[in-house]
């Protein structure tokens, strides 16, 4: 499976672990790829106070977000899932 999902978080980051752990619920993670953004000087700039933040093309749900907010999202750009 390719990753369709992209997770900016960071080591450390209590919001992220939660984030993932909601994409974990969902069976997302093998579909998820993971960018620390404190190795990169433009993610961090651009990410460093709103992460975690899921993207997918080109559309983006920040958080907060609870489970039911992220199948929303994920059902609007027609991303499949199993709860």
């Amino acid at each position: 499976m390719d990753k369709m999902l992209t997770l900016y978080s960071t080591e450390g980051c209590h919001l992220c672990e939660m984030a993932l752990e909601l994409i974990d619920q969902l069976n997302l993670l093998r579909a998820t790829d993971v960018v620390d953004i404190a190795f990169n000087d433009e993610l961090f700039q651009r990410y460093g106070v709103t992460i975690p933040v899921i993207a997918f093309q080109d559309t983006e749900l920040n958080w907060p977000f609870d489970l039911k907010q992220l199948q929303q999202w994920l059902d609007k750009h027609g991303i499949t899932y199993n709860s």
